[in-house]
């Protein structure tokens, strides 16, 4: 039977599971995306400078072809290329499946503000997409500062010109440390005109690692005697030890990242994110050796300061000529889009664990506040952290959206239940 299904969002995830469902059903597709598929905030507006933080090899859009990302673009597997090139290519291999399903995918160039238990979603044109399943690909929640008083407070960016707009002779000051701030001061310092510093403040004022220029096979640590989280840190500290490096340990680990994750306790889960997630994220999510180089260049030249502490009392703010938000993934419901507040609201959607995402059964498909599985929307991406955890990165989420394409097949759930 020939279905309908409404993908929300255009960016990765959205591009994957829409390709997924051209290539693995007879179901038409209607991609709601306002600007170009396959942008998003990691691709849209993605400067030269700005590159992948994986390798090319680890960037297929294919769950059966890993080199395809590396033939496309002409890398080696072991590259940092540009994001606006990933970008590109995720709009190509769309365009190419639509090309060979013809008829079957429908670009809706809007919003979604509202999306119904039956799956029809409202559209902020003024228009309704009917559709018999809907997957939301949205992205996550992003963290937003305290209210903060200074008059120019940039909550996006990627916003176009906004960084580059702000005077050269006056200091910035990025909320966060992370991956986005790097890209930030990057934007900030590219014309090499900048002469007052980029300060960007976290509460540990950690950076991000830095990749090897060649990666080492990855290890995996012997998990199966790990009953608590303070057993899977020993085991991960053993095994970097033995290895010598803790980089093909925490990249040996990334396939079994949400089993581990889910063997926790709430409790153990809980003390994870408090004290060692933000460490874990620095050593799992790091720079490409480039942009590290560039990032020590522009700290030894006084351009980038990096400082431990809260914004708010931050000394001297009034003498930044803005304050960017650079933080990471927030938490729900203050981070909450206004789509995703609209599912909170209307009791569709409950919070996840640790308010990270939105709760999911074991497919994917989104929970209501009564705690009924809704048989017709479904999460990608980073909508589903808390519940899973590894689940924002190119690999997970094909799968993802590999897995999405299989279970939509009329039938496939109760087959596999049975």
């Amino acid at each position: 039977m020939r279905q309908t299904v409404a993908v929300v969002g255009g960016g990765c995830s959205g591009v994957l599971v829409a390709r997924e469902l051209l290539r693995c059903s007879e179901d038409d597709v209607v991609l709601i995306e306002p600007g170009e598929p396959g942008g998003g905030v990691a691709y849209g507006s993605a400067r030269p400078w700005h590159v992948l933080n994986s390798r090319a090899g680890a960037m297929s859009a294919d769950t059966d072809d890993p080199g395809h990302f590396v033939r496309w673009s002409g890398a080696r597997p072991g590259e940092f290329r540009p994001r606006a090139e990933y970008g590109r290519y995720l709009r190509t291999v769309l365009e190419e499946a639509a090309t060979q399903h013809p008829g079957r995918l429908q670009l809706r160039a809007t919003t979604a503000t509202r999306i119904d238990s039956d799956g029809r979603v409202d559209l902020a044109d003024g228009s309704r997409v009917p559709a018999d399943h809907v997957v939301v690909a949205t992205g996550g929640p992003r963290a937003v500062p305290q209210r903060l008083d200074h008059p120019r407070v940039i909550d996006d960016p990627w916003q176009a010109g906004a960084l580059e707009a702000l005077p050269t002779d006056r200091p910035v000051l990025l909320v966060g440390t992370g991956l986005t701030a790097v890209d930030a001061a990057l934007t900030l310092t590219a014309d090499g005109r900048r002469t007052a510093p980029v300060v960007a403040v976290s509460r540990r004022g950690l950076l991000p690692l830095t990749h090897t220029t060649d990666a080492a096979p990855p290890v995996t640590p012997v998990l199966d005697d790990c009953a608590t989280l303070r057993d899977v840190v020993r085991a991960v500290r053993a095994a970097a030890g033995e290895a010598g490096d803790w980089r093909p340990v925490v990249d040996g680990m990334r396939p079994y990242l949400d089993q581990v994750w889910t063997a926790l306790t709430p409790a153990e889960q809980d003390a994870f994110l408090r004290h060692l997630a933000r460490t874990w994220e620095c050593h799992r999510h790091r720079m490409a050796p480039e942009i590290a180089e560039r990032v020590v260049a522009l700290r030894n030249a006084g351009l980038l300061e990096i400082r431990r502490g809260g914004v708010a009392a931050w000394p001297g703010l009034a003498d930044y000529a803005a304050v960017v938000n650079c933080a990471g993934p927030g938490r729900l419901p203050a981070s909450a889009n206004p789509l995703v507040r609209s599912l909170l609201d209307r009791g569709q959607a409950r919070i996840g664990p640790h308010d990270l995402g939105l709760a999911i059964d074991a497919a994917g498909r989104m929970v209501a506040a009564d705690g009924r599985v809704h048989d017709r929307i479904w999460l990608i991406g980073p909508l589903r952290r808390g519940a899973q955890w590894e689940t924002t990165a190119v690999p997970e989420i094909r799968a993802q959206a590999h897995r999405i394409a299989l279970d939509l097949r009329p039938g496939a759930l109760l087959a596999a239940a049975a």
